[in-house]
């Protein structure tokens, strides 16, 4: 069985400085709980690519994320390729506000691999993300990409 999560979140920031942001895993621990952020062939600093798999290590659970899709300051969607799921399949929209800055939707499609957790993971996953998604609109806003 498949779950679902979708957060929101408001950045004063345009699209493209909430945009270039993501691009960069080295810049995730200074606006997230994630503790420290590597990729497999590169510096995180760095603009990643679609296809690029970045590391992420928050206490001691290690996520393995690979990036699938990008259309510039638009998409951000990626695939969870280790873990507790049998498939975890994430999406970043921006879309820029009527009234300026950018809205955030963070969502994402999964299945865990035990079964029964599923309602635990749509829980601790959506409480999770709002954090990710809230943090990444601050940080945008202070940022000088």
């Amino acid at each position: 069985m498949a779950y679902t999560y979708t957060v929101t979140a408001h950045s004063h920031a345009d699209p493209d400085a909430v945009f270039s942001i993501l691009l960069r895993p080295g810049s995730w621990p200074l606006w997230s709980r994630i503790d420290a952020a590597e990729v497999e062939v590169g510096d995180p600093g760095d603009p990643q690519r679609a296809g690029d798999i970045r590391i992420f290590r928050t206490g001691r659970a290690v996520s393995h994320e690979r990036i699938v899709e990008l259309i510039t300051d638009k998409r951000f969607a990626y695939e969870n390729v280790n873990g507790p799921f049998r498939f975890y399949q994430g999406t970043v929209e921006l879309t820029r506000s009527h009234g300026g800055g950018t809205d955030i939707v963070w969502s994402a499609r999964f299945a865990p691999k035990l079964p029964l957790s599923g309602p635990f993971w749509r829980w601790y996953l959506t409480r999770f993300m709002q954090g990710m998604a809230d943090g990444l609109a601050r940080h945008a806003e202070g940022s000088r990409h």
